[in-house]
This record gives C-alpha cells, sequence and structure tokens, in this order.
C-alpha cells in the first residue's frame, strides 16, 4: 500500500472515530451519561451481573476506568455494587430498575446512531460493515500484539 492510499485509509477512520464518540456524546448527554457508560450499561443488561474484572475485559477498558464508571452509575441509581461470595475484594456489579430503564433507552439511541452512521450505504455493506470492523478492530488490538509477542518469546 502507498502512502496516499494509507494515509486517506488512516484519516477516515480517525475522523469516523472521533465523529461517532462525539455524535455518541451528544445523544448520551441528555440522558446524564458520558461515552463508555453506556457501553457498561448494555454489557450488563445483555449479560447480567459480572464481576467489575469480567467488565473491564468485556469493555476492552482498563479496571481504574470500569471503577469509576461503576461509581458514577452506582451515585446515579442504576447499577448497585455487592461484594462478590468467593472474592470479598471483588465486587459483582448489577443493574437497578433504573439502570435497566436507561439501558432500554440506550438501545433505542444507539439504533438511531447506527442507522445515521450508516446512511446511505447498501444494505449488503451494512450487513458486512460489523465483520469488517471487527477484523480491523483485532488487526490493531494491542493486547493481541501483546499475546503474539509473548507466544513468539517460547
Amino acid at each position: 500500500m502507498d502512502f496516499e492510499q494509507a494515509d486517506a485509509l488512516n484519516q477516515a477512520i480517525r475522523l469516523l472515530s472521533l465523529r461517532h464518540r462525539a455524535r455518541a456524546a451528544a445523544l448520551l448527554a441528555p440522558l446524564g451519561l458520558h461515552p463508555g457508560q453506556e457501553a457498561l450499561l448494555l454489557e450488563l443488561a445483555r449479560t447480567g451481573p459480572a464481576i467489575q474484572s469480567q467488565l473491564s475485559e468485556a469493555l476492552g477498558c482498563e479496571p481504574p476506568s470500569v471503577t469509576l464508571m461503576t461509581r458514577k452509575l452506582e451515585a446515579g441509581g442504576h447499577i448497585r455494587r455487592r461484594p462478590a461470595p468467593s472474592d470479598r475484594r471483588a465486587s459483582i456489579v448489577e443493574l437497578t430498575d433504573s439502570g435497566r430503564a436507561l439501558a432500554d433507552q440506550v438501545k433505542h439511541l444507539w439504533c438511531a446512531l447506527a442507522e445515521e452512521t450508516v446512511a446511505g450505504l447498501p444494505a449488503e455493506t451494512v450487513a458486512e460493515l460489523p465483520g469488517i470492523l471487527t477484523t480491523l478492530t483485532g488487526n490493531v488490538d494491542t493486547r493481541r500484539s501483546r499475546r503474539l509477542q509473548g507466544d513468539s518469546a517460547v
């Protein structure tokens, strides 16, 4: 790939990422949420109660970020934390009724954002996008590259 093609691709990905996050932030703000918090709510809605370390792995973010998000969502009454029976140092996080209602609002907002994002694309392209984007994410996943480097050291 030559520089012009690489630059065009990297710029497009960068701008999409920035603009999608900004648009998501604008849509989440009226709900009292900041980007990232919706992902935690949706993960809990999808999987049920989870230990914070599991949430960190599922969301692809560092444990301190999950701790901060859970504190803010707990203060808002959307989640509750309780000690894990098997490990008193770990916390189990679960949605409250308020959190379930908020997650439902986020689901509607997320559908609207997705439709806005892919407007004008053929249905076949839209159907292929999740797989393509997942592959791209895997290609640049720093956790993956660290694991591969560890494997090559053996």
